[in-house]
């Protein structure tokens, strides 16, 4: 789905006060682990584009999204709000899925949202690549439009779905128009790599002829991403923006499936289309425990490499601060000039000083999760000062670690810190009372009927996915 909103200014020579603003693109890939690159010192796969964004920026070995899977740290990314706040403890899929789970069916357009701010502020606003903070088998689903994106083409949102390997060219149009237009751009490119089907081509796994099927078809799609952020990064060059954008690169979570190789088998996905399956997800977390679908390290610790030349410092890794997706809302705001609205208070922090290479390692703004319900392990979890605490449905603390000591989370101190513990219980628990009990109903599709089962006959060929597009 391709949308176009009128501009007065995305003409040739718009604003010049405009131009001088930092460009900002913000790439997030889908199931990405911490060890899946070059830079991390994985054995062989190849990224040698995401690599040059660490040779040339800081690469922060501490940061952590909002939730161990998709939709609910998209939600964080956005709003700056911790996704339970909305109700969003899961991924968004058909309806009765989302109400047996008591979540709404979409993310509320009247939310403050990044994209909104930005706009206020003279910035041109895109969306590339996948959604999910709907889905695309909800038809009555708001559109990116309605988040505050002037131009978008998505995928696993209601409408039209975009091919999964056009998001870089998208983006490198948006970013020529915007040029010459001398309007400053903030694009989300969001990847669909390294998630399930894999979507993969001859001539990348030809790259890898020396591995097994399933190491093949991870190494070739990580590498087709690779390659179309180089693209980007090229074309950043070649019209001279480099100097003037911030590139950030991260994932929505951990790696997905076991992490052992499996049959080579096929799925499909209403969505994306055709691909191999979940025995290709090979995908390693750095020696971080846990994986997709947990708040344990190996699920909520994922990479974050940013480059802004002159500004960020280059060939550095940050191996002590510890930022949250919450904190990316108020940061690019605070790059960008964008005021935050009236009444709006974000649960993160701006890290713009972080950025620029004053360590941040002890959290002074408490971070809080809530975990998927329906899984094992812990449910919720508070990062407050140097402390993580994680614990189950009934409070009931499971694990204390000292993250400045022990930021991979291996040993359990609460036997040998009760205080800290039930300091940090006692947060958790007043931090659970400020939540919703219930999803927004303004949220709820037209579908959501407790009659309704399997999808409607009338909505099935709306997901159909034709590979010409």
């Amino acid at each position: 789905m391709l949308f176009l909103a009128a501009d007065p200014l995305a003409v040739v020579g718009g604003d010049p006060a405009n131009a001088r603003k930092t460009n900002i693109v913000f790439i997030f890939a889908d199931d990405w682990g911490w060890g899946d690159l070059g830079c991390h010192g994985h054995p062989y796969l190849k990224t040698p584009n995401i690599d040059r964004l660490a040779k040339e920026g800081t690469d922060f070995h501490r940061f952590t999204v909002a939730s161990g899977v998709c939709s609910p740290s998209r939600t964080a990314v956005m709003t700056g709000h911790f996704p339970a706040r909305y109700n969003i403890d899961g991924h968004f899929a058909w309806v009765p899925s989302n109400a047996k789970r008591g979540m709404p069916d979409w993310v509320n357009p009247s939310t403050p949202t990044l994209p909104k701010m930005l706009q206020s502020a003279g910035y041109a606003t895109a969306h590339f690549g996948k959604w999910h903070l709907a889905n695309n088998m909800i038809p009555d689903s708001p559109l990116p439009e309605e988040y505050g994106y002037d131009e978008y083409a998505a995928f696993n949102c209601a409408g039209e779905q975009m091919p999964v390997h056009q998001d870089a060219a998208r983006a490198i149009a948006f970013m020529k128009k915007n040029a010459a237009a001398n309007k400053p751009f903030f694009i989300n490119l969001w990847m669909h790599e390294p998630h399930t089907p894999f979507h993969t081509l001859p001539e990348y796994r030809r790259r890898f002829p020396e591995l097994d099927d399933a190491d093949n078809v991870y190494a070739s799609v990580l590498s087709h991403a690779d390659d179309r952020i180089g693209e980007l990064l090229a074309a950043l060059d070649r019209l001279n923006l480099s100097d003037n954008t911030l590139v950030i690169f991260s994932s929505d979570n951990g790696p997905a499936g076991t992490g052992k190789a499996g049959k080579l088998t096929t799925m499909y996905d209403s969505a994306t289309g055709e691909g191999f399956g979940i025995g290709c997800s090979v995908g390693t977390t750095g020696g971080r425990n846990g994986r997709k679908a947990s708040i344990l390290q190996g699920g909520i610790g994922v990479p974050f490499i940013a480059r802004w030349p002159g500004k960020i410092k280059a060939g550095t890794i940050d191996d002590t601060s510890w930022i949250s997706a919450v904190d990316l809302l108020p940061t690019l705001c605070e790059i960008a000039g964008a005021s935050l609205p009236a009444g709006y208070q974000p649960d993160g922090m701006s890290h713009v000083a972080t950025l620029q290479g004053t360590p941040a390692p002890v959290r002074e703004k408490p971070l809080f999760w809530r975990g998927v319900p329906s899984r094992n392990g812990p449910l919720y979890s508070i990062l407050d000062r140097k402390w993580r605490l994680l614990t189950d449905v009934n409070f009931e603390a499971l694990e204390l670690h000292d993250v400045d000591e022990d930021p991979l989370e291996q040993d359990n101190l609460i036997s040998s810190h009760p205080a800290i513990t039930n300091e940090l219980l006692a947060k958790l628990r007043t931090w659970h009372t400020t939540l919703p009990e219930m999803p927004d109903p303004e949220c709820f599709s037209k579908y959501r009927d407790e009659k309704v089962g399997p999808m409607p006959p009338e909505l099935k060929p709306l997901f159909q996915f034709d590979p010409s597009r």
